[in-house]
């Protein structure tokens, strides 16, 4: 897979993932000032994961390195990280939610 190709598809997966952001931040709004405090950590930690992989995405299209299998391994874990955080986050709002909130 080129440089390119790998790009195109990880700013796809990328916006799919705002999207979701976007809905897991509607739904922690739901959830009283203790529950949020405790999964505020989450989403900063998932803001953050999105911010830096579409930096690195950026680099990729802009650069098209010859070499590129670090950065390409660098947001591949971002991408396991991202998921691990988003599954925690929901699981927790799941439990702490007063009525149910489909995932």
């Amino acid at each position: 897979m080129n440089v390119i190709d790998y790009c195109k598809g990880m700013e796809m997966e990328l916006i799919a993932w705002k999207a979701k952001m976007y809905d897991l931040t509607r739904k922690v709004e739901s959830l009283g000032c203790k529950e949020k405090e405790k999964i505020l950590p989450n989403i900063q930690d998932l803001n953050m994961l999105i911010t830096e992989m579409s930096s690195r995405i950026e680099q990729l299209k802009n650069e098209c390195p010859t070499e590129w299998n670090p950065q390409k391994k660098g947001i591949d874990e971002g991408s396991v990280d991202m998921r691990d955080k988003y599954e925690q986050t929901l699981e927790y709002i799941g439990k702490s939610a007063p009525v149910s909130i489909p995932g």
